[in-house]
């Protein structure tokens, strides 16, 4: 077990980082409090919500941010994987001029979304036949609809810790705000909870939904075992196997379906496809999703007034033919694990209990160094750790999650990561005596 923390220095020592911070940030104080006259808590997105007030962002260029107050920061945090691409590019830059010249809103068919769906296909060869939405949640809604209708049944399920959209979480529980759906939650990374619960419920379950890698419920990884097993057991009981790729889908250019060599029955993607637009597509299996064929008598109802806009059709072409190859999606995350490798060693070399879990440019900081499997894992830690790593980071200009949750972006460079190591290395070096101790080697791969 790692050694108790000593309390009264953390306490102190976060009390006199966030006294530090608002003394810095005056000018996103009196933004957000002018916010919070329209806004409940001047917030319309919970992630970004930190106390004792968020920054307010003005300006991004490249992988770099800048704030209300002036300050400048390496933006480690790439919109939560949705920022792929960085801030502004220019190839993106241009296909959105391009497309304000013809117009905005044509309430019609266009040519981009036949073009952007036939590239998708190509890079995710299990998507048959797709659809778009206007985020990764409403994709997720959209999916286990199709595996509803198609089965005839009505239960989900889902894994605990995981996280498909903002009415679609199962962390801590679960939400009071989730969609009612039948779900039964199993352990992730568990296959014999799995099998329990499927010769349970079998004949009932439509869908089997999961992340390759939890995102949101820190970046751990689906052993290739168990999302094999899974496959297995939705073949066994005529259940859909939906693979939620909104953040997974950049690890290769075929996402982790296709480094695992699994093909689920519906997959869903979001985030970074529309290049920094909103977007999100659900597909899969043609005799899934031909019942959304509108030429059928029978056909399932798919409205969206955005779901074709032009301006996300032509950046994510764009994105997808002329930025985003499979040598710059190789470089990243090449990129990526040499990251979390060093900052892992990071944390050896000052004998302190923390790790990077994650694959490729994708990866989230955890205040222990047991072996992670599944959320439960990470019971008992002391969320005021993270807390100060994240305050103490924005100070030397690093942008993250506060919860610790880092994507790299293609402008994200080899100078880039030696920047954010270095400024890692000072906190902890800073920081070691008040920090967990380490008594065990990290999980570095994942």
């Amino acid at each position: 077990m790692n050694q108790p923390l000593l309390p009264a220095a953390l306490s102190a020592a976060l009390s006199a980082a966030l006294s530090r911070y608002a003394s810095r940030n005056p000018e996103s104080a009196r933004l957000h409090a002018a916010a919070a006259e329209v806004m409940p808590g001047g917030n319309t997105r919970t992630v970004l919500f930190y106390p004792p007030f968020p920054l307010f962002m003005v300006r991004g260029e490249g992988c770099r941010l800048w704030d209300a107050d002036g300050h400048a920061y390496l933006d480690a945090l790439g919109e939560f994987t949705a920022g792929l691409y960085g801030h502004s590019h220019p190839v993106i830059r241009r296909a959105l001029e391009e497309a304000l010249k013809g117009g905005m809103s044509l309430s019609a068919h266009t040519a981009g979304e036949a073009a952007l769906a036939r590239e998708l296909r190509r890079r995710f060869p299990a998507m048959e036949l797709l659809r778009f939405t206007n985020s990764g949640t409403e994709a997720n809604l959209l999916a286990l609809s199709a595996a509803c209708a198609h089965t005839g049944r009505r239960k989900i399920l889902v894994f605990d810790g995981a996280y498909h959209g903002g009415v679609l979480t199962f962390g801590g529980g679960g939400s009071p705000v989730n969609v009612p759906h039948d779900f039964v939650v199993a352990r992730y990374n568990d296959l014999s909870s799995v099998q329990a619960l499927t010769h349970a419920h079998g004949k009932e379950l439509a869908a089997i939904l999961v992340e390759p890698m939890l995102g949101s419920g820190g970046c751990i990884a689906g052993d290739p075992v168990f999302l094999a097993g899974l496959r297995g057991l939705a073949d066994e009981t005529g259940a859909l196997l939906i693979f939620d790729e909104v953040m997974t889908s950049r690890l290769s250019p075929g996402g982790r379906q296709a480094l695992l060599g699994i093909k689920p029955d519906l997959t869903t993607l979001g985030k970074y496809f529309g290049g920094g637009v909103s977007f999100g597509a659900f597909g899969g299996r043609a005799d899934v999703m031909a019942r959304f064929d509108p030429r059928r008598p029978d056909a399932l109802a798919h409205a969206g007034t955005f779901n074709n806009n032009v301006l996300t059709m032509a950046a994510g072409l764009a994105g997808l033919e002329q930025v985003l190859t499979p040598a710059a999606i190789s470089e990243l995350n090449e990129r990526g694990e040499r990251l979390r490798a060093a900052a892992n060693e990071i944390f050896v070399r000052h004998g302190v209990a923390l790790q990077f879990t994650g694959l490729g440019s994708l990866m989230n900081l955890h205040a222990t160094d047991v072996s992670i499997s599944r959320p439960a894992d990470l019971a008992g830690t002391d969320p005021r750790v993270k807390d100060l790593i994240f305050y103490d980071l924005l100070e030397r200009g690093i942008y993250l999650a506060r919860r610790g949750f880092v994507a790299l972006s293609l402008p994200f460079g080899e100078a880039e990561v030696a920047e954010f190591l270095g400024a890692l290395e000072a906190v902890v070096r800073e920081r070691r005596d008040i920090l967990p101790a380490r008594d065990s080697e990290p999980e570095t791969s994942g």
